[in-house]
């Protein structure tokens, strides 16, 4: 999820009316907007946001699909159009940097309590095909057979959305990869591309990302790329320069400074909010997988974990 990840969610502010959001409050009643970036397991983190806003604290919630990139330019804009929480940010250093340290409009809010991990994915099925392929090292010897029409000749590493962090052009560079960067445009694309190979027992070389769902409904190996390191010299950080692998991050809610300055209770709860890959994934499966609309799914969550969310309430 990165160089440019996977997926943000933005929680609208509650501010004073002049500001980026609508009026403040301690005890709800305001409107929140809540970007939604393009991936299930932040829609299921947003879902369960939006709810406990709603019946808990009586706060308007209004939901807009946003790209990671447009949701933090959000935090410039003011009222409906004003973005105000990222609640999954995975890592992006240059967004961080431009909105939080020189612009000063967003700040860290703290740990969702998720682990994510990006990394490079084949079905489990290939490795008795094809011996050796979750080494990076044999990669070559296996890109005729992950060849298609449009990798130009190389091997194909299908990606998602190109709004997604992506080290894959540096990484096939700099480790002497023959193989081609194919966009699939979306998650589905990736769900969709795991789920025909493991029927059709088709060759896939493919990113992905966890926590999702998807691993409890295709068994997938991680690829082992060169080993993280926070030894630059070892593991350039260079965005041209990559050679290891994504490192495990801790994700982390991004709000808006006036959301975190006039949010109030609202801001409290967002702040507060803090579960497991697990929880996640038990929501996001409901959404996609068991075609329950965001708000069920996660108002089953909360009717089963009221021990874990009344922690979050102010």
């Amino acid at each position: 999820m990165r160089s440019k990840v996977i997926a943000a969610l933005a929680v609208g502010v509650m501010a004073a009316t002049s500001a980026c959001g609508g009026a403040t409050t301690d005890s709800g009643g305001d409107k929140v907007n809540i970007a939604i970036n393009p991936w299930t397991g932040y829609e299921a983190s947003a879902a369960v946001i939006q709810y406990l806003l709603e019946n808990e604290l009586d706060v308007e919630v209004d939901t807009k699909e946003l790209k990671e990139e447009n949701a933090w330019q959000g935090f410039e804009r003011e009222g409906d159009d004003g973005v105000d929480v990222i609640v999954e940010d995975w890592q992006h250093t240059d967004l961080r940097k431009k909105y939080i340290d020189d612009k000063k409009v967003a700040v860290n809010a703290g740990t969702t309590g998720n682990k994510g991990l990006i990394g490079w994915y084949v079905p489990t099925w290939m490795l008795k095909k094809y011996p050796g392929i979750d080494e990076w090292k044999n990669l070559n010897k296996y890109a005729k057979d992950l060849e298609t029409s449009e990798s130009k000749g190389k091997g194909q590493l299908l990606f998602g959305d190109k709004s997604y962090v992506s080290n894959e052009e540096a990484l096939i560079d700099n480790l002497g990869l023959d193989y081609e960067v194919v966009v699939g445009g979306s998650e589905n694309a990736l769900i969709e591309a795991a789920q025909q190979s493991e029927k059709q027992q088709e060759p896939l070389l493919f990113y992905f990302w966890d926590p999702h769902w998807l691993f409890e409904d295709v068994e997938l190996t991680r690829v082992k790329l060169p080993e993280y390191s926070d030894d630059t010299t070892q593991c350039p950080t260079d965005p041209k320069k990559v050679k290891c692998d994504y490192p495990e991050m801790d994700l982390e809610t991004i709000v808006s400074k006036d959301f975190a300055d006039n949010g109030g209770d609202a801001y409290k709860l967002v702040k507060n909010f803090e579960w497991t890959n697990e929880d996640q994934n038990s929501v996001a499966l409901d959404i996609l997988k068991n075609d329950m609309k965001p708000e069920e799914a996660a108002e089953k969550w909360v009717n089963a974990n009221k021990d874990v969310w009344k922690k979050w309430l102010p």
